[in-house]
């Protein structure tokens, strides 16, 4: 079967030219919502247990009057993603996104049973690290599917998609708390339906192919092909097939794989690890996750003692996360990543302070740990601090990609790290950045 007729079974008309937008392929778009359910798993851990806790203090006199099981608690799930997302990135070299997004799902939905019949807290802990183990591996899989599935045109909205599953599902944590205040067992309720989005993802997933990028460079041309004819017109099927082999020329002349020292070693390969290393690291650093996990107690912190209460102001914290995810869709592939973020930076540094100066004129109370080490208002001023290192992080050392295809990206970084129009040969390397490899 030829590529054309590939793609005229798939729907398309031979010669179609239309424009691709966010809403332009079902096909595309359900594979996205499918993959961002682990998204959803993500920001719903993530806002849970900020709620949870709450109730597991009543529950568990040990961990009232323990702080750093408190922590331990909140923190264990932490803990599991750095080791998923470990492995993870293994997972999906060796057996696909999709296997990958699979297994992250068994053992999700695990932990979440685990957790729910915790006869205590360090039952619960080890509930939380399995949950946690779930997200790790999920949160490197989604994006990269839905990334290598995606029109470059709208690719950053597609992948923003995983995000807005994130805040999502930090919202949908705060209404099932909400929801179960009043029901005996609340926190067991809360922390055991996590298990039901990663038990309906299993399911759908079964029906969704590989990657078509994973399938062409590691397994099966011809079924990447099947997949890609689903997502383009045959003309332009011909130009994303001919990157494909492009990029599978070049790894297959190389001598040896990428290796993770080269990320040291290899100028570009640096440069690139810095920058998305950099870009992960200021996200969590700048304390979204301070405000999420602790956004009850913040609010209680301020006053409103009433656990019903805490979780009902908590909520408008989680819609607002929501809301400015949905906007960033839209804003994304219109005005670009860089502008974006830097855009961002400047609203959470503004409101770090805010925060800040609120907490030091009417110091209510303290946080655990680090704030009743150095105060809650001082805290939130480290973190405004963090947010403008983050600022000119981004202004410095992050490039556009706007609208780029993975190719194009490699050469920006190859560009950087060797000056534009000098060919490859000239430094004498081959060129390493390959983003089918996922290293």
């Amino acid at each position: 079967m030829t590529i054309e007729s590939f793609a005229e079974s798939s729907g398309y008309l031979r010669g179609s030219n239309r424009r691709i937008t966010y809403f332009s392929n079902s096909y595309v778009l359900g594979l996205t919502v499918v993959a961002g359910i682990g998204g959803l798993l993500f920001g719903y851990d993530t806002g849970v247990i900020s709620g949870a806790l709450l109730y597991i203090r009543d529950e568990f006199e040990e961990v009232n009057r323990s702080s750093f099981l408190q922590e331990t608690i909140v923190s264990m799930a932490l803990v599991g993603a750095m080791i998923g997302a470990a492995v993870g990135g293994w997972i999906n070299d060796a057996f696909g996104r999709k296997k990958a997004t699979l297994s992250a799902d068994v053992v999700f939905a695990l932990g979440s049973v685990v957790m729910a019949a915790a006869p205590n807290p360090y039952v619960l802990i080890l509930g939380r690290l399995l949950v946690g183990l779930g997200v790790g591996v999920a949160s490197v899989t989604a994006p990269v599917y839905i990334a290598e599935a995606s029109p470059s045109e709208i690719r950053g909205g597609l992948v923003s998609t995983n995000v807005l599953m994130i805040t999502g599902g930090q919202f949908l944590s705060y209404l099932v708390n909400l929801a179960f205040t009043e029901v005996p067992g609340t926190w067991r309720w809360m922390l055991g339906v996590s298990g039901l989005p990663a038990i309906i993802q299993f399911f759908l997933m079964l029906f969704l192919p590989e990657s078509p990028r994973w399938l062409y460079l590691k397994k099966d041309k011809s079924e990447a092909i099947v997949v890609l004819s689903k997502i383009y017109d045959p003309y332009r099927l011909e130009e994303e097939i001919d990157q494909l082999a492009t990029a599978l020329v070049e790894e297959q002349q190389r001598e040896t794989h990428v290796r993770y020292s080269d990320v040291f070693r290899v100028k570009e390969l640096r440069l690139a690890f810095l920058a998305g290393a950099g870009l992960q690291a200021f996200q969590q650093f700048t304390g979204i996750n301070t405000v999420m996990y602790y956004s009850p107690t913040i609010v209680q912190m301020a006053g409103f003692n009433s656990n019903q209460l805490a979780l009902l102001l908590s909520l408008i914290v989680a819609f607002m996360n929501a809301l400015g995810t949905i906007l960033g869709i839209y804003l994304i592939d219109h005005v670009g990543r860089r502008k974006l973020a830097l855009s961002s930076l400047s609203g959470v540094t503004i409101s770090l302070i805010i925060l800040a100066v609120a907490f030091i004129l009417e110091p209510y109370g303290s946080m655990n740990g680090l704030y009743e080490g150095v105060g809650t208002g001082p805290t939130f001023l480290i973190l405004a601090a963090v947010a403008v290192a983050a600022f000119a992080f981004v202004a410095i050392l992050v490039p556009e990609t706007k609208g780029l295809t993975f190719e194009e990206v490699e050469n920006i970084w190859k560009e950087r790290a060797w000056g534009r129009g000098r060919d490859v040969s000239e430094t004498g390397r081959e060129p390493l950045l390959q983003t089918g490899n996922g290293h």
